[in-house]
C-alpha cells in the first residue's frame, strides 16, 4: 500500500554506542535544529513510541538525534544501535541492484520481463500482451499490476502477513489482471519488486538477499543490515513496531506488533532491517559522498532520477524514487511496514541528505495528520539547501 509521507506530502563499525549522544550540526546545518524541534513535535503528537534522525553531508552523518523509546515494555531507548525497519526503501536497493545489472550488459531496461519471470503471462491483460510489459515500467510503478501482494484488507487473526513462497503467487496470477495500459500512468506496486527481484536471481545466479549482500552492502562497508528474523547478536537492539488505532471516541490505543516479523517473499520490496547508521550508509552513497563507481556510475544514478512518470501535480516518479519539482533537484522514498514509518530525501547536486524513522504509525491512513507534521515539507527542504 502507497501511504502518505509525512514530510513530502505523497513522498560501518562492529562496536556499538553506550548511549543515544546526538552528533551536534557543524555550522551551516542550523536548519536542522529547527527540523529536530518539528519533528519531535510531530512525533509526540502523533503518539510516535520513539524514533532516530540523520543529516549526512559529503558522505559524513554531520548530525544525528534519536528520541522515545525503542521498546515501550522493557524501557529500553532509542540509541544509535537501535534497529528499525525501513518497508519500502528496500526497493531503492532492488532499483540499484537492477541498473547494476543493466551496466554490465546482462539486460536492457526496455526489456520484457516475461524474458525472465515468464509465468507473468498468466496474469490477465486487457491491453495486450504481458509481453509488452518492461523492466523499466516495473522500476517505474507504470506496468499497471496491483499494489497489494495479497488482496487481503480486512484485518482478520487468520489473515497471512505476506506470502512466503513464490509458488504461492504464481498461483494468484491467472485470477489477477492488468489495471491500467502498461505505460500509460504511475500506478504503485509492491509486487512488481518481486518481480524485479526475480530478474535479479535469474540473472545473478544468487537469491536477492545474497546478491544485495555480496554487490551493495559488502562495497559500502555495511554490516548490521539484514533481512528477514533477526540474528541472534543483534536481537537486543532490535527496536518493537508500533500501532495507533483510535476508538469510537477518537481516543488512541498503542498496539505492539512484536519485535521481529517476516515479510516473506516480498523482502525484494519492504524487507530492510538495520540502524539508522547504515542507512546514512546508503544515503551517503546515494547523495555522492561515497564514489559512485564502487555500486553504480554516477551517471546511471542521475538517470534513475529523471521524471518517467507523473505522480502527482508537483512529483514524479523516476526509476523508483520520487522526484520532486523545483530546483534544485529533489529526491526521495518512503517506507511503511509493520508500524514503521521511514523517509529519506536528498539534494544530490550540494550532496546533503536526511533520513528518519518513526517506530509507530496510524494503522488508520484516513486519519486526519496532526498540525505539527503539516510545514515539514518545509524543514526539509531548508536543511537540504533547497528554497521553501
Amino acid at each position: 500500500m502507497i501511504r502518505r509521507s509525512v514530510v513530502f506530502g505523497l513522498a560501518a563499525a562492529w562496536a556499538f554506542p553506550a548511549a543515544a549522544q546526538d552528533v551536534r550540526p557543524a555550522a551551516g546545518d542550523r536548519e536542522w535544529g529547527h527540523f529536530v524541534s518539528q519533528l519531535t513535535a510531530c512525533a509526540e503528537a502523533e503518539h510516535v513510541v520513539g524514533f532516530g534522525a540523520a543529516l549526512v553531508r559529503r558522505g559524513r552523518v554531520v548530525a544525528r538525534h534519536h528520541h522515545g523509546l525503542a521498546d515501550r515494555d522493557l524501557g529500553r531507548p532509542a540509541t544509535d544501535s537501535t534497529i528499525y525497519h525501513y518497508g519500502s526503501i528496500t526497493k531503492t536497493l532492488t532499483a540499484v541492484a537492477i541498473m547494476q545489472l543493466r551496466d554490465r550488459g546482462l539486460l536492457t531496461l526496455d526489456d520484457p520481463v516475461t524474458r525472465w519471470v515468464p509465468e507473468l503471462r498468466r496474469v490477465h491483460n486487457p491491453f495486450g500482451s504481458m509481453d509488452a510489459i518492461t523492466i523499466r515500467m516495473l522500476l517505474s510503478h507504470s506496468a499497471g499490476f496491483q499494489d497489494p501482494t495479497w488482496p487481503y484488507r480486512g484485518g482478520e487473526p487468520w489473515e497471512p502477513f505476506e506470502p512466503t513462497e513464490w509458488s504461492q503467487l504464481v498461483a494468484m496470477m491467472p485470477y489477477q489482471r492488468i489495471w491500467f495500459e502498461p505505460g500509460s500512468r504511475f500506478g504503485y506496486s509492491n509486487p512488481a519488486f518481486i518481480y524485479l527481484a526475480r530478474v535479479i536471481e535469474a540473472l545473478s545466479g544468487d537469491p536477492w538477499e545474497a546478491y544485495v549482500q555480496k554487490n551493495l552492502f559488502a562495497p559500502l562497508g555495511v554490516t548490521r543490515s539484514y533481512f528477514g528474523v533477526t540474528p541472534g547478536w543483534l536481537a537486543a537492539h532490535r527496536s518493537n513496531g508500533y500501532s495507533v488505532r483510535f476508538d469510537e471516541q477518537g481516543s488512541p490505543r498503542m498496539v505492539a506488533n512484536g519485535r521481529d516479523f517476516h515479510p516473506g517473499i516480498t523482502i525484494p520490496n519492504g524487507g530492510w532491517n538495520a540502524p539508522l547508521d547504515d542507512l546514512a550508509t546508503w544515503l551517503a552513497f546515494l547523495s555522492g559522498g561515497i564514489p559512485h563507481a564502487v555500486i553504480l556510475a554516477r551517471s546511471s544514478l542521475e538517470e534513475m532520477w529523471r521524471p518517467a512518470v507523473a505522480r502527482t501535480a508537483d512529483t514524479a516518479e523516476g526509476l523508483s524514487f520520487v522526484i520532486h519539482a523545483g530546483t534544485p533537484l529533489l529526491v526521495s522514498h518512503t517506507g511503511d511496514q509493520g508500524g514503521y514509518h521511514a523517509e529519506i530525501a536528498l539534494n544530490p547536486s550540494a550532496g546533503v541528505a536526511v533520513a528518519f524513522v518513526f517506530n509507530t504509525s496510524y494503522a488508520d491512513d484516513n486519519h486526519p495528520r496532526a498540525p505539527a507534521c503539516r510545514d515539514l515539507s518545509t524543514r526539509v527542504r531548508a536543511v537540504l539547501g533547497a528554497t521553501p
